[in-house]
């Protein structure tokens, strides 16, 4: 039986530090662990906790906004460091994870200040400004891509690539496999583009479609997040092209409806990269052009490379171009099922059992067990997920 440990987990507002915090979390919970969450009012806001995390709110600045601004955050970390060492005193956690974000910061911080081992987790590509900065200072750092950017040079040994946590159900899809191609030849695309949708995919997808063949055009299936203010305009240009298609702004079943897909537009959002992966779907990726550092043009690296999709810079992003991909991957004869496979090489769906067991591993072992032993387990295991994967 697995002995209780503390863990603190930090992560920044956004659903993309949240969730894969969430994730762990769970893991650790359903491990017999206890778990405590500190973010900002904004982070906790955002559903998928588990019920049974405790969660804190402390102060965390931002260097931004000239001297002022920087003398103001600064300042503002500094209060949140202190709380976060009167917080880890009272929870006395034998591990401090780390997952981006501003609200991070102070409780990294405090981590190093009380000497409680330290991890990392990157969602994207490119480390993150509080990870960039924290990276050298920790214990470890778990990544989601092989190909990871700005990295700080002279600290490989404490890397370890783990992917994003998926959820159960995208892991199932997996399982599952592609899905053949019908008899009667249904070609089913899914066009998603982040948690509002994107207006380029509701102005591009449509006249891409518009330029297919009829006997495509009879065969395709659409499914299309839209962006409330151009719904019924794409609605009324699928319907105007005799194209079945279900155009709405959020798309609440999104496992069911990947299951459901053979391909699949979207931007390239950690989460989406890694799911789109996990569950071996063929991409037409179009990386957010204002994300910070370029990260989502990064992010679908390994996936290109591996040939499981293809990526559009927004401008390239032209009807003409997104039509020819379409034509190929629906005509050409095991188009589909081959980009699906090479997709699926580069999902890692065990990333939320390995980031636990990292974890875990820089976790001291309790008095009993130094007492039941004779001696102290190390605090670290390099290469705990890496090892496990290379031996299966």
């Amino acid at each position: 039986m697995t002995a209780t440990r503390h863990f603190l987990l930090a992560a920044g507002g956004t659903g993309g530090h949240m969730l894969p915090a969430y994730a762990l979390a769970a893991e650790l919970i359903a491990r017999g662990h206890r778990v405590a969450l500190v973010s900002d009012d904004r982070g906790l806001r955002i559903p998928g906790a588990p019920a049974e995390m405790e969660t804190h709110v402390l102060p965390a600045g931002r260097a931004s906004g000239g001297p002022l601004g920087w003398l103001k955050g600064a300042l503002a970390i500094r209060k949140g460091r202190r709380m976060a060492i009167e917080l880890i005193d009272a929870f006395d956690p034998a591990v401090v994870v780390g997952f981006g974000g501003y609200p991070s910061l102070p409780s990294l911080l405090a981590g190093g200040a009380t000497k409680r081992p330290r991890v990392l987790h990157e969602q994207n590509a490119v480390l993150g400004r509080v990870n960039r900065l924290m990276a050298p200072r920790v214990d470890a750092v778990a990544v989601a891509y092989r190909n990871i950017q700005r990295y700080p040079a002279g600290h490989e040994a404490k890397l370890h690539i783990i992917g994003n946590p998926v959820r159960a159900e995208i892991v199932a899809i997996r399982e599952d496999g592609f899905p053949p191609l019908p008899d009667d030849g249904i070609f089913r695309l899914l066009v998603v583009g982040g948690s509002l949708g994107a207006a380029v995919l509701g102005e591009v997808v449509p006249a891409a479609i518009a330029m297919l063949p009829r006997a495509l055009l009879d065969r395709l299936q659409v499914v299309q997040q839209c962006r409330e203010a151009d719904l019924e305009a794409v609605r009324a240009k699928y319907a105007e092209l005799g194209v079945a298609a279900e155009c709405a702004p959020y798309i609440r079943d999104f496992p069911e409806r990947l299951r459901w897909a053979h391909m699949v537009i979207a931007r390239a959002g950690a989460s989406t990269v890694a799911e789109l992966a996990c569950a071996g779907r063929p991409a037409i990726f179009v990386p957010y052009p204002q994300a910070m550092d370029d990260h989502q043009t990064w992010n679908v690296v390994d996936l290109v490379e591996a040939g499981g999709a293809i990526s559009f810079q927004q401008p390239d992003f032209t009807p003409a171009e997104v039509a020819k991909h379409l034509q190929r991957m629906a005509l050409e004869p095991g188009a589909l099922e081959e980009a699906a496979e090479r997709a699926a090489s580069c999902g890692l769906p065990d990333a939320t059992r390995d980031l636990a067991d990292l974890v875990e591993s820089f976790a001291a072992p309790p008095m009993m067990d130094v007492i039941r032993v004779g001696a102290t387990a190390p605090r670290a295991a390099s290469g705990v997920a890496a090892a496990r994967r290379e031996a299966k």
